[in-house]
């Protein structure tokens, strides 16, 4: 007979995450970080439970689209840090910061990595490990980046900058 209400099974379901959320623990607090760029944004965008600016734009629109408000918050505060002026959601036109949701098809996604590297866009891919089909795109736009990547679990940042080729998995 079961004591707590829920199987064995259930008990040590989390446990399956275990070595994912050991091999991302050097990242916490930026530590492991050795890139000035992304350590900034670690600390003054991933680090900020709140929103640091007081336009709410992007944050109103992601939340439309039932995204979490972590994410919300953090997507927002992006934008703000890096001083973009333009944003889209599954479009491509010109602007600064293009986010691609789960509607977004799988060739729909290579183009916009094409658009974003041409233009010089930051590109922000949401629920990459969504599917195995999704996270193997992904894996192939990071593998075939020639700039940064910052892959959040939650999102895949693509920056097209100066920077030379850098993966970060936090």
């Amino acid at each position: 007979m079961k004591r707590s209400g829920r199987t064995l099974k259930a008990r040590l379901y989390g446990l399956k995450h275990l070595p994912s959320r050991i091999r991302r623990a050097r990242h916490f607090r930026g530590h492991g970080v050795h890139s000035p760029y992304v350590y900034n944004i670690v600390r003054k965008v991933f680090m900020q439970s709140k929103l640091v600016c007081e336009c709410r734009d992007l944050y109103a629109a992601l939340k439309s689209l039932a995204v979490a408000e972590r994410r919300c918050v953090e997507l927002q505060n992006l934008v703000a840090h890096c001083g973009y002026q333009s944003w889209r959601i599954d479009t491509v036109e010109a602007c600064d910061f293009i986010v691609c949701t789960l509607d977004t098809t799988y060739d729909a996604l290579q183009s916009y990595v094409e658009y974003a590297r041409e233009h010089g866009v930051t590109l922000c891919i949401l629920d990459p490990y969504n599917n195995a089909n999704r996270w193997e795109v992904c894996r192939t736009i990071v593998e075939n980046h020639p700039s940064t990547t910052v892959d959040k679990r939650a999102y895949l940042l693509v920056f097209n900058n100066h920077l030379p080729k850098q993966v970060f998995v936090l």
